[in-house]
């Protein structure tokens, strides 16, 4: 059961007994860790298995009580040192065209402002959101977190990301972070169902290009985990609907970092599949449990969970044999995956599918259209937001600059 302990005093209850709990866990982890035969990789070390096992249990008490801190959301752009938020302004109706009308009006889901957070390389010194230089690329990020968690406020610690890349990447100097509206479900209120978050990713990109006056060329979209999901939602409906007066073209790049590409079940049960072999490598359990199936049933909402199974703009990866999913005119593509998660199947899925329309790229100055694709051996889930996973993440950040970079 999940969210179990979701309203108080139970709430309190739980979280002092896990915390009380922690002086027998710890100890327990690191016995656990100090055999190299005992460690869920033999090639890590102690420190990562311990802080993969205290990742797990912290995924397992959210899980159980929901959100343990209020964090920022689409309400509000709470001030700070270094944060530069700004109201993206609504996206006009006339730009909300087909599957997508359909889909919001079913759900009541509009437009409305949203934050989002300008991040600027360290030793620049551009204002914000001026006129771009002639040439400048710019990054726009969508955080993960299921749908259900994080946000896109440079505290966040999914900001991450973004500042690795601005550290790493030479030709982009900033980025645009957006704090689209998250999906709950009961026992929380129901709120911003599919294709809500869609909705603010479209006001976002349309931002970038109509009002700040970036090149549609020019514009990565980066996403990881859900966001990722959510990059590739947003890309396909540029694509789908490119040619629509009003409608800027698609991106230049899109860049997948982590990618949840699959809401169904079609790879949770695959003989010797990832969801089941790497349970005790990642900190995030197999997607069928109840946590995972919260987050989909928060995403899907209305339109009920079937949508998760053959929704190309949901599950662009399912197996499912009624989906019908092209990736014709996507822009050239970095897909990145952890070795040791549990939706590295999905990931692959998801890669095999865009190189059969695309076409695969050769790691380097690909060609437009191109998929590139990096596997890190020992990589968990998202690892690029954790600082301690290392040499993979600083590989990973200079690898995905290369492809930025000489593009």
């Amino acid at each position: 059961m999940t969210h179990a302990y979701s309203k108080q005093p139970w709430r309190a209850l739980f979280l002092a007994y896990q915390l009380a709990a922690l002086f027998v866990r710890f100890p327990l982890w690191l016995l656990l860790a100090l055999p190299r035969s005992l460690r869920p990789r033999q090639s890590w070390d102690v420190r990562r298995t311990v802080l993969v096992y205290a990742l797990r249990h912290l995924f397992h008490v959210q899980g159980q009580t929901g959100r343990l801190r209020p964090l920022p959301d689409h309400r509000a752009i709470p001030p700070g040192n270094g944060v530069n938020g700004v109201w993206v302004p609504p996206l006009s109706e006339e730009l909300v065209l087909g599957k997508l009308r359909k889909w919001a009006e079913h759900v009541n889901a509009v437009s409305i402002p949203i934050p989002g957070y300008w991040m600027h390389k360290k030793g620049t010194s551009i204002d914000v959101a001026s006129t771009p230089l002639p040439g400048e690329k710019v990054i726009l990020t969508l955080h993960g977190g299921g749908y259900t968690q994080l946000s896109a406020h440079p505290n966040d610690v999914s900001a991450a990301i973004p500042r690795g890349l601005l550290k790493h990447v030479k030709s982009v100097n900033r980025l645009l972070s957006l704090e689209y509206r998250l999906s709950s479900a009961e026992p929380f209120s129901v709120a911003h169902p599919f294709p809500t978050a869609l909705l603010d990713a479209l006001a976002g990109y349309v931002y970038l290009v109509n009002v700040v006056g970036f090149s549609p060329s020019h514009i990565i979209i980066e996403g990881d985990s859900a966001g990722a999901n959510l990059a590739q939602s947003l890309t396909r409906y540029l694509t789908e609907y490119k040619g629509t007066p009003g409608l800027p073209m698609p991106p230049g790049s899109l860049l997948l970092l982590s990618p949840w590409a699959d809401l169904g079940k079609s790879h949770d049960n695959l003989p010797a599949g990832s969801a089941s072999t790497c349970i005790a490598s990642d900190y995030i359990p197999n997607p069928s449990t109840p946590h995972f199936r919260y987050a989909v049933r928060a995403m899907v909402g209305p339109h009920g969970l079937e949508e998760a199974e053959i929704n190309p703009y949901i599950s662009p990866a399912s197996l499912n044999p009624t989906l019908t999913v092209h990736f014709k005119d996507f822009p050239r593509t970095f897909i990145v995956a952890g070795g040791a998660e549990v939706l590295l199947d999905q990931i692959r899925s998801l890669r095999d599918k865009m190189v059969r329309d695309v076409g695969e790229g050769n790691g380097t100055i690909d060609e437009a259209g191109k998929v590139r694709y990096l596997e890190v051996p020992d990589g968990i889930h998202d690892y690029l937001i954790f600082s301690w996973h290392e040499p993979e993440r600083t590989h990973t950040l200079k690898a995905i600059a290369e492809w930025i970079d000489l593009a």
